[in-house]
C-alpha cells in the first residue's frame, strides 16, 4: 500500500509542473484577439455566415486576400435582392438594389461583415477587458471563446468565437448591459485557400464604378459642443448639410472608439421636431431632446441611458450665434 501512495504522490508532483506550464502557455485572450486582427487581414479564405437580428436573417458570404501588400475584399448577399460589395486596397465599390452602383475612397466596407475582424486590438484594450470564457464548438471546429466588455459599462459587448487554427472568427454574440442577445453572426463554413486569391485577383482589373468626387467643404466650426462621452469615443467627423426630404438644416458630429459608433444632430425646433424620444432597434438607439430651442439628437450603436446623457450633455455657445444661422446664403 505504501508503495502505490509513494507513487501515486510521484505522479501529482511531475503532472503539477506540466499542467502549470501548458497554463503559461496557454495564449492571453489580447493575444488571441491579436492573432485574430492578424489572420483577418492577411490570409485568404471565405467565410458564409448568416446575421440573425430580432426580425431578420441575412445570408452572406465573405471572400478576402492580399496580394502584393493590396487587400482584396468581395461581400456578397446570398438571400434577397442581389447586393454585394468589392474593396480593392482604398476603395469601395456598393452595389444595390435602386442605386447606382458608386465607388467611396475607404479603407473600410460599411456592411455587415463579421465583428472585430477589422478592429485595432491595440487600441481596444484602453477602453475594453478580455476575458477568456473556455473553449467551444462552432461551425464544426474548436474556438477559443473570449469576452469583450466596456471597462466603463456605458455601451456594449462581444462575446466571440475564434477559431484556434486559423485564427478567423467563426461566431460573434451582441450583448446588451444586461446580458441580453442584440445581434448574432454565425459562420455556416469556411475555408482559408490560396485559391481564394486567385478568385479575388480578377478585381485588379475589373471595371468598377468611378469614385465619387465629394465636393470639398470646410471644416465646420460649430457653435455648439458634447460635453460628455464615454472614454475612448473620438470625434470623427462633422458637418452641416440639409435633410434630403425635408430640406432641413441640421449640424452633425460623429464619434467612435473603432468598435461602435454614434452621431449627434443638432437643428433648430420646427413642424419636424420631436421631443423625449427615445428607441431601441436592435442594436440602434435613438435618443431626443429639446434643449435651449434646439432639438438634440443622438442615433448609433450604444445603450439607451447612454445615448441619453450624451445627448443631455450637448452645450452652446450662444454668443456665436445659432447653428442654423451659419447655413443659410453668403455665411
Amino acid at each position: 500500500m505504501k508503495k502505490i501512495l509513494v507513487g501515486a504522490i510521484a505522479l501529482v508532483s511531475l503532472l503539477l509542473p506540466l499542467q502549470a506550464f501548458a497554463e503559461a502557455e496557454k495564449p492571453s485572450a489580447e493575444a488571441l484577439l491579436h492573432q485574430m486582427e492578424q489572420a483577418s487581414q492577411k490570409l485568404s479564405y471565405e467565410i458564409s455566415y448568416i446575421r440573425v437580428k430580432k426580425n431578420s436573417i441575412d445570408t452572406l458570404r465573405y471572400r478576402h486576400a492580399l496580394e502584393d501588400g493590396q487587400g482584396y475584399s468581395h461581400l456578397l448577399y446570398l438571400s434577397g435582392p442581389p447586393q454585394e460589395v468589392i474593396q480593392r486596397g482604398n476603395e469601395v465599390s456598393y452595389f444595390e438594389p435602386g442605386l447606382d452602383p458608386f465607388t467611396v475612397k475607404s479603407a473600410k466596407i460599411v456592411a455587415p461583415i463579421m465583428p472585430l475582424m477589422k478592429a485595432n486590438i491595440q487600441e481596444l484594450a484602453h477602453y475594453y477587458d478580455f476575458i477568456s470564457m473556455g473553449r467551444a464548438r462552432e461551425a464544426g471546429v474548436t474556438c477559443d471563446v473570449i469576452r469583450i466588455a466596456p471597462k466603463d459599462g456605458e455601451r456594449y459587448s462581444y462575446l466571440i468565437w475564434v477559431d484556434q487554427l486559423s485564427h478567423l472568427v467563426m461566431r460573434a454574440d451582441l450583448l446588451d448591459r444586461n446580458g441580453d442577445l442584440l445581434e448574432q453572426f454565425r459562420a455556416v463554413s469556411y475555408a482559408v485557400n490560396p485559391k481564394v486569391a486567385e478568385m479575388l485577383s480578377k478585381l485588379k482589373t475589373v471595371k468598377l464604378p468611378e469614385v465619387v468626387k465629394l465636393p470639398v467643404q470646410e471644416k465646420a466650426n460649430l457653435d455648439w459642443k458634447v460635453s460628455w462621452l464615454p472614454d475612448g469615443f473620438k470625434l470623427i467627423s462633422g458637418d452641416r448639410h440639409r435633410l434630403l426630404m425635408t430640406e432641413r438644416p441640421v449640424e452633425s458630429r460623429m464619434y467612435s472608439d473603432g468598435l461602435f459608433s454614434f452621431s449627434v444632430y443638432v437643428s433648430d425646433i420646427d413642424s419636424y421636431a420631436l421631443s423625449g424620444q427615445l428607441v431601441r432597434q436592435g442594436r440602434r438607439t435613438l435618443s431626443n431632446i429639446v434643449k435651449d430651442n434646439k432639438e438634440i439628437t443622438v442615433v448609433g450603436d450604444i445603450p439607451p441611458p447612454t445615448a441619453r446623457q450624451i445627448a443631455e450633455s450637448v452645450t452652446f455657445d450662444n454668443t456665436k450665434g445659432t447653428p442654423n444661422k451659419a447655413v443659410k446664403k453668403g455665411n
